[in-house]
């Protein structure tokens, strides 16, 4: 048995026991939003269905992202992706919003920083 394996043995002797893998264990099946971030892109996403630009949202959870995909109309290509890899948290940061066409809006590592991308900027009245 090498040091990634756990066993246990009854008392008495008897064979028989449960092997759990510890390097599974350490390794999470996949990655997934947090409820506080989940919240944060509902907010947006909850404005824009008001406003009546978008209309539907799909999510998706793999082993190195997150994606909330954000449509116009559900039969379209998704406008735009919030993606989460954890994976460029030390690095560009984990969270970033792709366009329709794959270019990167906008990468962080605040989330709300991240969405302001979606946000339409203040218009001055005159």
């Amino acid at each position: 048995m090498d040091d990634t394996d756990a066993s246990t043995e009854p008392a008495g002797g008897q064979q028989g026991g449960v092997v759990i893998s510890l390097a599974a264990a350490r390794q999470p099946e996949r990655v997934v939003f947090t409820r506080a971030e989940l919240q944060q892109i509902l907010v947006v996403y909850g404005r824009k269905v008001a406003a009546g630009e978008w209309r539907d949202y799909a999510m998706e959870f793999n082993r190195e992202t997150a994606v909330f995909s954000i449509f116009r109309r559900s039969s379209e290509q998704p406008l735009y992706r919030v993606v989460k890899t954890p994976k460029l948290a030390a690095k560009q940061g984990a969270f970033s919003v792709v366009a329709s066409a794959g270019y990167v809006l906008r990468r962080g590592h605040d989330l709300d920083r991240v969405l302001m991308v979606l946000e339409k900027p203040a218009r001055t009245v005159t």
